[in-house]
């Protein structure tokens, strides 16, 4: 019984090398997924970022995001039902946090023309104040880290979110000095992601993530989980 109790061990930890979801250990991540649709593409066929990360780290990952969810959202039924995107969170004993969001705030808030007031609610250029901080700060004080991930950018054809570039670009920039911040926020850049003229990157409508741009959002959001869950 000794001998085939080690056979079977051996055997085991080998399987492990070479399947993720065999290999986990006791100090494995937890990790939840909150955000918009770039979060929840492709989440009905299993192939979502969050499955991604899941398969490359080897721990599951529970995704909450929403189609057209929101940072700013105030209808209470359905924001409670997850287009507010604060309230997509359940309490847990997450070890990171995969976030999004503000990308319909803009596009959809104020079609991404005058958005500055919008933007400031949003978050202040100084990443002080505003909902994103202010939901990230909530977050943080559970004791998870945060990644918070950037959009794709348009490949310059065939798509109605162009216009929203310089938008993009400057809600990014504050996000990303609210990264500065705090050492449990690590901010996972889209923005070199899709080489100019590109369409592969993109769903047929030119703006959700196909499943190409999903399975390497995921790897490089693992990649930063991977680098820093032993700090």
């Amino acid at each position: 019984m000794k001998i085939a109790s080690l056979l079977f061990a051996i055997f085991a930890f080998f399987s492990g090398l070479h399947d993720p979801a065999i290999a986990q250990s006791t100090s494995a991540p937890r990790i939840l997924a909150m955000g918009d649709s770039l979060m929840a593409s492709h989440s009905i066929s299993k192939r979502a970022i969050s499955d991604s990360v899941a398969h490359i780290l080897g721990v599951p990952v529970k995704n909450r995001s929403v189609l057209g969810a929101r940072i700013i959202y105030r209808l209470p039924i359905s924001g409670a039902l997850g287009l507010n995107i604060a309230k997509q969170y359940r309490k847990g004993d997450w070890d990171w946090v995969i976030l999004n969001g503000g990308g319909n705030d803009l596009w959809l808030g104020c079609g991404c023309s005058r958005c500055a007031r919008k933007m400031d609610k949003l978050i202040a250029k100084d990443a002080q104040k505003g909902e994103i901080p202010k939901l990230v700060r909530k977050l943080r004080k559970t004791g998870a880290r945060v990644v918070y991930v950037g959009y794709l950018r348009s490949p310059g054809v065939g798509s109605i979110i162009e216009n929203c570039r310089d938008e993009g670009d400057e809600l990014e920039q504050r996000i990303e000095t609210l990264a500065h911040l705090d050492k449990g926020i690590f901010f996972v850049s889209l923005k070199d992601l899709v080489p100019f003229g590109d369409r592969s990157y993109h769903a047929v409508d030119m703006i959700h993530p196909s499943l190409k741009a999903s399975r390497e959002i995921g790897q490089r959001i693992a990649r930063v989980i991977q680098e820093n869950s032993t700090q």
